[in-house]
């Protein structure tokens, strides 16, 4: 099969490689559609220590299951299991990358996104951006009918937004600051939507992002909070960039008794000035939220039930072999999720 393999940092082609085999509770996918993330790009820079190369990059996917290995327990079903009816080949399935090892601390306390022998499909073993890819059957969840395996390729950053809605404080009109009209700024703001804010407010300095946020749900795009009028603040604040003039910005402007969550992916070494006193006075509580947690069935119903507008979300696709172009395309700001289509030979 074909595959996007990166040797090394900074080096990288399409090769002719082995079709994987699956093993017991496993089974092949055949990949229709995998999104690029920011991870794959510190995958190919040599900024992700957990990376063994060589590696086929690509975590976030959908295809059809064309092979099996010997029976398995069940596949979920949205956010349900169909015990002792395993994953049938021709059907459907996004697959959680998740690789947790289920018996340190983390696991234990279920945590798993914490764990200490953290993996996954695409970032520490072989992944999606191949024309086929071998998956734990238990990682796999069925997709409705209705939805295409293109539109399930988002079940996995959205299952990230859901698990970040989950260490959020939810309350019935709320208002919400989100810095970054990205992909994930973007699934945040139908979220908070769906999620019964009494307004959504996107920040991002790319004004030809700001359409987008209105488009999918968002009451005001800027490029700068100030030109909001909100002087008292926003119960809740999302950083969706990890940059830390964004970060710094945002804690300014959470409002007496709200909460902040840093979403972004700052670099390790990234420092941002925060006032003790205002978070002690104001009763502010900071929230992170890494990757998935029991989160990736409940995101495959909610693109089912099309909280998530999917066609707006993806703007670009290109094939294996135009990956340097796609992922030029993704550092520079344009579109929205970028895909690529393993099955094809070309550009649609």
């Amino acid at each position: 099969m074909r595959a996007l393999v990166i040797d090394e940092p900074g080096r990288f082609s399409v090769a002719t490689v082995p079709d994987p085999a699956p093993g017991p509770d496993e089974v092949i996918v055949r990949v229709d559609a995998v999104g690029i993330c920011g991870t794959d790009l510190h995958i190919v820079a040599g900024e992700f220590p957990p990376t063994p190369y060589p590696i086929v990059p690509g975590h976030e996917f959908a295809g059809e299951v064309v092979e099996s290995g010997r029976a398995s327990d069940g596949v979920r079903v949205g956010g349900s299991v169909r015990v002792g009816d395993g994953v049938r080949v021709g059907d459907t399935v996004a697959v959680d990358p998740s690789l947790f090892c289920g018996h340190c601390h983390y696991c234990a306390i279920g945590r798993g996104n914490l764990c200490e022998n953290w993996g996954a499909i695409g970032d520490t073993v072989d992944g999606a951006m191949a024309e086929y890819v071998k998956v734990p059957v238990a990682n796999c969840h069925r997709l409705p009918g209705h939805v295409t395996a293109v539109h399930g390729a988002l079940v996995e950053p959205l299952s990230c937004a859901v698990h970040g809605f989950d260490v959020l404080p939810r309350r019935l009109g709320s208002n919400y600051l989100i810095y970054g009209a990205g992909t994930m700024g973007l699934l945040m703001v139908q979220l908070a939507t769906a999620a019964g804010a009494a307004s959504v407010s996107v920040v991002d300095l790319d004004t030809t992002r700001l359409e987008a946020a209105r488009t999918l749900g968002a009451d005001a795009a800027v490029a700068d909070a100030d030109d909001l009028d909100r002087p008292e603040g926003w119960e809740i604040v999302i950083d969706c960039t990890g940059a830390v003039a964004a970060i710094e910005d945002g804690l300014a402007r959470v409002r007496r008794g709200g909460t902040f969550q840093q979403f972004g992916v700052a670099p390790a070494e990234a420092r941002a000035s925060i006032s003790p006193f205002r978070v002690y006075n104001d009763e502010i509580t900071i929230v992170g939220s890494m990757a998935v947690l029991h989160s990736f069935g409940r995101a495959v119903d909610l693109l089912g039930e099309g909280v998530i507008d999917a066609d707006t979300m993806i703007t670009h696709d290109f094939p294996l072999t135009e990956f340097d172009e796609a992922l030029r395309t993704f550092r520079s700001g344009a579109g929205r999720k970028i895909q690529i289509r393993p099955q094809s030979k070309e550009r649609r």
